[in-house]
């Protein structure tokens, strides 16, 4: 009986999901516990320093004008990390391997040695940059109060999105996505939505930074994915 009990209370220990805001990812949206949606965009960057006055006053303007066209609040997020060079290493390891020719064989095994120590001790960071656009059902001013209210009330919001209610407010977030992407463009940025395999690496980097750069994550396909 003992052992029953401790097997009992072992098994009903949360998991680590309950404790995060995220409900679920799919078709490269993030939805939240308290039924709000968002999409992420990552960008490029703009070396601002070593523009001249007249594009620097340029870009500004753009941004101005980028903050005022948008009607809903964005988050920009900067992430720093260690730099991950384990895929280049493996792909010069190959070349090594294939190599005919025994002088380039050996210089190819110093560069790799090189690069791999040089980057260790550096502890060299690469950034990237972030814009996570929201979509509140409460917030959207396309609909009427009591149509926003009457969402509020199922139940469904606060644990999975029916398919259909899914589809009609990915689409109000796909129409702010796309407004967005042509803002930030407007600057001269690369941009690209993530998508589903793209932001489960991302939360799965942030909220285990140590974890994620020893091991890599798999394939969402290869995933197994515990309903809870």
């Amino acid at each position: 009986m003992r052992n029953e009990k401790k097997q009992k209370n072992k098994n009903s220990k949360p998991s680590t999901q309950t404790h995060l805001p995220i409900s679920e990812i799919k078709e490269g949206t993030v939805i939240l516990k308290d039924g709000t949606m968002r999409a992420v965009l990552m960008t490029s960057s703009i070396n601002f320093a070593l523009k001249t006055e007249e594009e620097q006053n340029a870009l500004i303007s753009s941004y101005v004008s980028f903050l005022n066209s948008i009607e809903f609040p964005v988050q920009i997020v900067v992430q720093s990390r260690r730099l991950q060079i384990k895929g280049y290493l493996e792909k010069l390891l190959k070349l090594e391997k294939e190599q005919t020719n025994e002088l380039l064989r050996a210089q190819t095994a110093d560069y790799r040695a090189f690069i791999s120590e040089f980057v260790e001790i550096g502890q060299i960071m690469t950034k990237r940059f972030f814009v996570i656009i929201p979509f509140d059902p409460l917030s959207n001013k396309q609909k009427s109060f009591w149509a926003r209210f009457k969402e509020v009330l199922h139940p469904a919001v606060t644990i999975r999105l029916k398919e259909e209610r899914f589809q009609k407010r990915k689409a109000d977030l796909d129409s702010r996505v796309r407004q967005v992407m042509a803002g930030l463009q407007g600057m001269s940025l690369e941009v690209v939505q993530l998508d589903t395999q793209s932001l489960i690496e991302l939360y799965y980097s942030s909220y285990n930074p140590d974890i994620s750069f020893a091991q890599e994550l798999y394939s969402v396909n290869d995933l197994q994915i515990e309903n809870t």
